[in-house]
């Protein structure tokens, strides 16, 4: 049994649908991962709290907070990437504050089990300036669960949800064992 919290932030919602493609909405794709990613936390013992469970917007900013006064061990964050052209690009990545960091190890640990679904490893990218990252008083990461315009990764994605969501939360899980040896 886990003894610990992790907030879970499908991103988006409500007037904002995040990237679209061919009938696809990032809000709807990523609210069915992080209820998926939660049932899997949940059967070994997490407490999870999501951001929104059903379709509504918050900012970035206010999700954070939420996320900070939860007090949770880890925030993640959940979408799906776009590029500027169809089918371009493929694959995971995850975005963190800090990569020298235990939401680094996090996100390392994350792109690690959905690369043995299948999905290609892109790697981790600091970036400074997502409120989700940077407001948070946690480890805190943002997922990129495929390309929600390449076809192969939704392909992937609808083929293998279920394998999806446990790898995030096995990776989530994997970190929290780690960090407290």
């Amino acid at each position: 049994m886990a003894d610990f919290s992790v907030v879970l932030d499908p991103g988006h919602g409500g007037w904002n649908p995040g990237a679209v493609y061919g009938g696809r909405q990032e809000k709807n794709d990523v609210l069915q991962i992080a209820f998926d990613v939660g049932y899997f936390l949940e059967q070994s013992g997490v407490d999870v709290t999501y951001t929104r469970t059903n379709d509504v917007y918050e900012s970035p900013a206010q999700k954070a907070a939420e996320g900070n006064r939860s007090g949770a061990d880890y925030f993640v964050s959940i979408h799906r990437n776009s590029s500027p052209y169809p089918n371009q690009y493929t694959g995971v990545e995850t975005l963190v504050y800090n990569e020298n960091s235990t939401a680094g190890r996090l996100a390392r640990n994350i792109n690690r089990q959905l690369e043995g679904v299948g999905f290609v490893n892109q790697g981790i990218e600091e970036r400074k300036n997502l409120p989700v990252l940077r407001d948070t008083t946690m480890p805190a990461v943002l997922v990129e669960v495929g390309f929600i315009n390449t076809d192969a990764d939704n392909a992937l994605l609808d083929a293998k949800a279920a394998e999806t969501a446990k790898a995030i939360a096995d990776g989530i899980l994997e970190t929290f064992y780690e960090t407290r040896r």
